[in-house]
């Protein structure tokens, strides 16, 4: 129970980090493709944001090198494939029904529970997993 507390804080601070991320992409450019470009972004920031904090207090896990830490980032940006589409497609939905920025907002979030919860489970089993490291 106290993981899913601490994973909870954690989702809420990354998507935090997302949507606070948009919303300064959002003031800083107007121009071709604004709301995608905003969406990217706040995606980019949010994966790092998580990343970090999952690998450190979620799953306690200590990479040995660049090299590791990197093969186990790309592994835990490919777990988040189906994720983000399913956080991009309530997002960009809400922003097709809706058309305002706070409902877009919420689309985000929406989507961003829906696939921090799946994706624990993905990263339990897929990336964090604890075995010897090749150097």
């Amino acid at each position: 129970m106290k993981i899913a507390l601490i994973y909870t804080i954690f989702a809420v601070i990354a998507t935090a980090a997302n949507i606070l991320s948009q919303d300064i992409t959002l003031r800083l450019y107007s121009g071709l493709y604004t709301i995608t470009l905003s969406i990217l972004v706040g995606t980019a920031v949010g994966l790092v944001v998580k990343y970090v904090l999952d690998k450190k207090y979620i799953f306690q896990y200590q990479t040995q090198n660049l090299q590791h830490d990197s093969r186990t980032f790309m592994l835990y940006s490919l777990m988040g494939v189906l994720t983000t589409v399913i956080f991009w497609g309530f997002e960009f939905g809400f922003d097709a029904l809706f058309a305002t920025k706070e409902m877009r907002y919420l689309g985000g979030v929406i989507g961003l529970a829906i696939g921090y919860f799946i994706k624990y489970q993905l990263d339990k089993r897929f990336v964090f997993v604890h075995k010897e490291a090749t150097p």
